[in-house]
């Protein structure tokens, strides 16, 4: 089997394709890169078992059908530093033998049969299905994809949580201390549906996606998802379980407001934070006026840091205490100029909303206060 394809575009899809591939596998073929040849379409596919994808790409030349196996590290090394020119490869299956060959050169590597590859398995029929923009999708992936959690007793906390209704789309994250719940108002359906994406295909698909305006489909059932992303297919186990009612969390009448420039606010932190006490990383919010007042105190090492930072304040003077490295993230993951921190008092969760909304959506993000001394 003889088959001519472009070298950049095997380097790229095998490049995206590697992020899939752990480093340590309980079946070594699931190390390797599958090649399916079918006219002049070859398909590539990588898995760690959980998450397939699977992306194609057309061959300038090929003398026939067939599949094989060749290991990730090898390949991916062999043809990422081409320059562009057409690589052919020569494949004996008798031999278990493929050779390469380009401009100045080739190099033979070997093979493994395609049949011990693990099928995923197959959305059922009944599945539901979302379609959205990519570029949608991975903003959203983003904006909460570092509140998930990291817990071994609640699996259920470890991904993002898409909740379909007839309202809208609500992408949310949580890891118990702050939450992330953003609302898409142009996706909704009559028939509510959700499901719980892994942290890792959540991450491949936000690498992999681009703002070129295309769509995403995503069809799931309560074990399994498909996502067909126009250049290829992520397949992936769900989390499986109930989320916790997220509504319940978020309070409704939170009337002391403050309003502040997030990049000023959000520098005045990153200079503060490292004075706070490593264990617990608190840091004192004072809101009275026109001023915020950011203090950090860590008396075990005698560090201690204050900054003040201008806002519009319209409630009673007021000192709470949050996380410093969870606020950062919170603050890192808007794009507003402007941020309004919504809070009722220093033990109720205050809410953080960016001063413009993102068009046909409702993002919010909540923050559980940490006990101060006074």
């Amino acid at each position: 089997m003889r088959f001519t394809l472009s070298s950049t575009a095997l380097s790229n899809k095998l490049s995206a394709l590697s992020k899939v591939i752990n480093s340590k596998n309980a079946l070594p073929i699931l190390g390797d890169f599958v090649f399916d040849i079918q006219g002049q379409t070859l398909t590539l596919t990588a898995s760690d078992s959980e998450n397939t994808m699977r992306t194609t790409i057309e061959l300038a030349e090929s003398d026939g059908d067939g599949r094989f196996a060749i290991g990730n590290h090898d390949v991916l090394e062999a043809v990422k530093g081409f320059s562009e020119q057409p690589i052919t490869f020569d494949v004996n299956q008798e031999q278990n033998l493929a050779k390469i060959s380009y401009q100045n050169g080739l190099f033979s590597l070997p093979i493994e049969n395609a049949d011990e590859f693990p099928i995923p398995a197959p959305v059922s029929e009944t599945a539901n299905s979302i379609t959205i923009s990519n570029a949608l999708l991975a903003e959203n992936i983003s904006r909460t994809i570092f509140a998930t959690a990291q817990d071994e007793l609640r699996p259920v906390m470890n991904g993002i949580y898409f909740d379909l209704t007839p309202d809208c789309l609500a992408v949310v994250a949580s890891d118990g201390h702050k939450l992330v719940r953003n609302k898409v108002f142009t996706i909704k359906s009559d028939e509510p549906a959700a499901f719980i994406l892994p942290k890792k295909p959540a991450n491949l698909l936000r690498n992999l996606l681009g703002k070129d305006g295309g769509d995403v489909t995503i069809r799931f059932d309560e074990r399994n998802a498909e996502v067909n992303y126009g250049d290829g297919i992520l397949q992936c186990r769900l989390i499986e379980g109930r989320y916790p009612n997220y509504n319940s969390v978020i309070p409704q009448g939170n009337p002391n407001e403050i309003r502040a420039d997030r990049l000023g606010l959000l520098a005045a932190l990153r200079r503060v934070q490292p004075f706070a006490n490593g264990a617990s990383n608190l840091i004192r919010f004072h809101a009275e006026g026109t001023t915020l007042q950011l203090d950090a105190e860590d008396y075990d090492f005698s560090k201690t840091a204050t900054e003040r930072v201008a806002c519009e304040y319209n409630g009673m003077p007021m000192s709470i205490g949050f996380k410093g490295s969870a606020f950062i993230e919170i603050l890192s993951n808007f794009e507003s100029p402007e941020v309004i921190i919504q809070l009722a008092d220093p033990s109720r969760a205050g809410l953080v909303l960016p001063s413009e909304q993102p068009d046909n959506q409702d993002v919010l993000m909540l923050m559980m206060p940490m006990l101060i001394n006074d």
